[in-house]
């Protein structure tokens, strides 16, 4: 009798998914070497798709964490005094995730 395949465990399939996301979007961080690129935090890729990306990259972020996953790794970083955000993203996404994340 075959044996069932073991289904991945959610998380895993979610850092695979969110690493093949920023591997196709190299330039959100063009610092850093593209071997590094797939170890990077969910907290750099939010960062740096929330500052850099258009709305398409945002919600494929979002489909791929999910809302309040995002909603809530933006609102630690920027409620630190000094962080990397421009002021005009912060503005904004205070008001989109105040909308459509309630």
């Amino acid at each position: 009798m075959p044996r069932k395949k073991a289904k991945k465990p959610k998380k895993i399939k979610k850092i695979k998914e969110i690493n093949r996301f920023i591997m196709k979007r190299p330039y959100f961080l063009w610092w850093v070497p593209k071997s590094a690129l797939e170890k990077g935090s969910e907290e750099s890729i939010v960062e740096a798709t929330l500052n850099q990306g258009d709305m398409d990259d945002v919600n494929e972020m979002i489909d791929i964490l999910g809302m309040k996953k995002v909603k809530k790794i933006f609102y630690q970083q920027a409620r630190h005094k000094r962080n990397n955000y421009h002021r005009e993203v912060i503005n904004y996404f205070r008001l989109f995730f105040r909308k459509y994340a309630t």
